[in-house]
């Protein structure tokens, strides 16, 4: 039985965001405290292309900061290239820690197609 899933996105794994930077060719994201526009952000940093400043994610907390000054300083199709490389890279993780098989498909329009296979068929 086949199944849609649509996920709004918490960052809460690390081993998740290294595997979004790996596969979008970015920088490993450290944890370190940076200088935003508007003050100080802890978390884990991710330097998207583009972008003045780095967005920062604390996992502990699933709260994300960034300041792109609406566009200016970064284009958002960056973080939500990102944050589509995350949620992918977490489902897959999740499925294999739990004994799945994972293939995937880049669709033509950008999102992506994961199919989880699972003891008796597909999910």
């Amino acid at each position: 039985m086949s199944h849609i899933v649509q996920i709004k996105t918490q960052v809460r794994d690390a081993t998740a965001v290294q595997a979004a930077c790996q596969r979008l060719g970015l920088a490993p994201a450290v944890q370190e405290t940076v200088r935003l526009f508007s003050g100080t952000a802890t978390g884990l940093t991710v330097r998207l292309p583009g972008w003045k400043y780095p967005a920062v994610f604390d996992v502990t907390t699933a709260e994300a900061k960034f300041d792109n000054y609406g566009g200016h300083w970064g284009d958002q199709k960056e973080l939500d290239r990102f944050l589509q490389a995350y949620a992918t890279e977490k489902a897959k993780l999740e499925a294999r820690r739990r004994g799945h098989s994972v293939t995937e498909q880049q669709l033509s329009d950008g999102s992506i197609k994961l199919t989880i296979q699972v003891a008796g068929g597909a999910a």
